[in-house]
């Protein structure tokens, strides 16, 4: 354990390795306050999907298209997402219309190659909820309604590339809470040749009854 503090473990579920952590206190004993987010990252509870790999960018759509996303976190039914940072990256924006959006459903998605979130701490457990990622809107959606559609960022810009910054990131000062079953997706387009791109979510998994006990 690292000199700098250490972690008192009461027994108990809930928290990563199945132990509930009352306090962490620095050598001084003095008790250590931290983030929301890091702390559950500390207990095992973060993880992060990406669309496109070095060298190998993913392809976005045309245009923004109901019930099409290029990546989703699904959460069942008993399990919450906590959706923290996005990021999206422009690889090769050689058109003009660029759009992103990221928004939640309460179904999960239907389609689209599976991808198994990362973990944020290596040593954690793997997730309880699931992903996908597909190019040029290959993941299924539920379609997109007025009245049952939260978005909760959007990013978008008419002029050719070069003449705007090319990356976008998302860091919400109060999160969406999506208490499953729903689905957190981003969508990524452009018009006439759909932009090259990278793209990641950090979020944040949970039990439901840790944050909805009714």
């Amino acid at each position: 354990m690292s000199p700098l503090f250490e972690v008192r473990r009461g027994l108990g579920a809930g928290f990563g390795g199945n132990a509930s952590p009352p306090a962490q206190l620095n050598t001084l004993g003095q008790q250590v306050i931290m983030d929301f987010a890091q702390a559950m990252v500390l207990d095992g509870r973060g993880y992060h999907v990406k669309a496109g790999t070095i060298s190998a960018p993913l392809v976005g759509d045309v245009v923004i298209t109901d019930a099409a996303a290029e990546l989703a976190i699904d959460a069942a039914e008993g399990t919450t997402i906590i959706p923290i940072t996005a990021n999206i990256s422009f690889n090769l924006a050689a058109g003009t219309l660029f759009e992103s959006a990221g928004k939640s459903v309460a179904t999960v998605s239907s389609a689209g190659a599976v991808f198994v979130p990362l973990k944020l701490k290596s040593s954690g457990a793997g997730a309880v909820s699931t992903a996908r990622v597909a190019a040029a809107g290959g993941v299924t959606v539920t379609a997109e309604l007025a009245t049952t559609t939260p978005r909760h960022f959007s990013w978008g810009n008419p002029i050719a590339a070069g003449a705007w910054p090319t990356v976008y990131d998302w860091n919400p000062q109060a999160s969406p809470v999506l208490v499953g079953p729903r689905c957190f997706y981003v969508q990524i387009a452009g018009a006439g040749t759909g932009p090259s791109y990278y793209a990641a979510v950090d979020y944040i998994e949970v039990p439901t009854l840790m944050v909805d006990p009714s």
